[in-house]
């Protein structure tokens, strides 16, 4: 690839990951003349979906100490919050999700200020989306905004974050267009129409739908909640700041089963409860090591886990703030929430409200009516099946592909993405939600501030790379 003597990076996603390596590109010196565009549509950049929501009783799960932007830094967002109104009295140990995105904003922001334009070498942020990016005859990328402005660049990065989830159930798909059903529980003001006496069910039982039954609780609601879930849990609260426990990473690392590993686990368990240890930190113990462990099973394997131990996994590793869990044993306890164990099958229409036929297992099943539906589940992250355009467009051409688990996107180990011929690309790279496939934990923030240094990295050795090739 010829390059340039001023490289252009496009991010395409201005949430937390975009962020994180618009930011990381700036701090790189082989990149001091580079124009960096980032490309996201909502009202200001750097909360994205998961923090721009502006309700306080929106909690983050994780604390201060681990939600810097910077791994070198790691207590600068504790020292930031330390200074900001929510910690007059205090600061909270689980900040709202607005507060953080109010801190990604001020981070992005002072560095848009501080930039020159994109075409002096800054970095620039457009208030749009990418439509598509074809690969042009020179190597690069045209990528054709859906204002009418292409930027012509070096690399393309999809910081998409997640998609909303799909259709809980079918064939019929006409609850999709009804007023009773909420496809986005993060959609402003999409819960306010939701009377006090109103009658609601939750599909799904995860940290979503803990948000949810909050934010109803705080605008009145008082009918009881009807909530479905294919295995019946709730996240587990979280623990102790002070507890830990060491890492056995080495015990695990030859370990090519979920079976093995699982017998290493409970070892240190049963260890850990022996010495009044907590399961929390036997778990949290090998969160720097998730990923190589999730790489070292075999595509069998790893279908295994996800068939049989992803639904509790998730609510013990992605826990609930403590106050969280005590306000949802308060609403069980009252009889305010319901929860049933099983799975949504159908959702039709009957006038005003939806009837839904939830499954048990083993059973026919039963069905609800509800004046609300509220769609909590997971989201969407199967490529084959996201119909952005942008990913439409480069799936078409073979530019990306899904991975067989449907979990994301086939990337190198520096998040290059791979085509449906199996080649790697030198101008599409990912971070995010996106890498799945290669992590499985690829949602959390010690994570995705992780991959944007090291793709900040690569592009930079890159960049660096291509100057000397150039004759000068």
């Amino acid at each position: 690839m010829n390059q340039p003597a001023r490289p252009v990076i496009t991010i395409v996603g201005g949430g937390f990951a975009g962020t994180a390596l618009a930011l990381q590109l700036r701090r790189q010196p082989a990149l001091a003349q580079a124009a960096i565009h980032l490309i996201e549509p909502r009202e200001l950049p750097g909360p994205g979906l998961a923090y721009t929501a502006r309700r306080p009783e929106y909690l983050l799960n994780v604390r201060p100490g681990a939600l810097s932007l910077y791994p070198n830094a790691p207590q600068h967002f504790a020292d930031w919050l330390r200074g900001q109104p929510e910690s007059t009295a205090g600061v909270p140990e689980f900040a709202p999700r607005s507060t953080y995105g109010r801190y990604l904003s001020e981070e992005l922001l002072a560095a848009l200020t501080a930039s020159p334009t994109a075409e002096a070498g800054g970095l620039c942020w457009h208030r749009t989306t990418a439509v598509v990016a074809p690969l042009r005859a020179d190597g690069r990328r045209a990528v054709l905004l859906a204002n009418g402005t292409t930027l012509v660049s070096d690399f393309v990065v999809l910081a998409l974050g997640n998609f909303p989830p799909p259709p809980p159930a079918g064939p019929d798909h006409r609850y999709l267009h009804h007023d009773a059903y909420h496809a986005d529980p993060w959609a402003a003001g999409n819960l306010r129409r939701i009377g006090p006496d109103d009658s609601v069910l939750l599909i799904g039982s995860g940290l979503t739908a803990i948000d949810v039954l909050l934010a109803l609780r705080k605008d009145g609601h008082r009918a009881p909640v009807n909530v479905v879930a294919r295995h019946g849990r709730w996240p587990a609260a979280h623990g102790s700041a002070t507890a830990s426990y060491p890492n056995f990473y080495p015990e695990l690392a030859a370990e090519t089963t979920v079976t093995g590993v699982l017998a290493v686990f409970k070892r240190h368990l049963r260890r850990a409860a022996a010495e009044g240890i907590d399961w929390r930190p036997v778990m949290d113990a090998l969160r720097p090591d998730l990923g190589r462990i999730w790489a070292a099973w075999p595509l069998t394997e790893q279908r295994r886990f996800l068939r049989h131990l992803a639904g509790l996994w998730a609510v013990t590793r992605h826990r609930s703030p403590p106050e969280n869990a005590a306000a949802l044993a308060e609403l069980t306890a009252a009889g305010l929430v319901q929860l049933h164990v099983g799975t949504v099958r159908e959702i039709l229409p009957d006038g005003p409200v939806l009837r839904v036929r939830v499954r048990p297992h083993g059973t026919r099943g039963s069905w609800h009516v509800a004046q609300h539906v509220v769609c909590c589940t997971g989201p969407l992250l199967d490529y084959s099946r996201i119909t952005d355009p942008l990913v439409m467009s480069l799936r078409d051409a073979g530019h990306l592909t899904a991975d067989s688990l449907r979990l994301g996107l086939l990337t190198s180990e520096c998040g290059a993405v791979r085509g449906a011929d199996g080649m790697t690309s030198s101008t599409i790279f990912t971070l995010g939600p996106s890498r799945r496939p290669a992590y499985f934990e690829s949602t959390a923030v010690p994570e995705l501030r992780q991959q944007a240094v090291m793709l900040a990295t690569e592009l930079a050795r890159r960049v660096s790379q291509a100057r000397l090739l150039v004759p000068g």
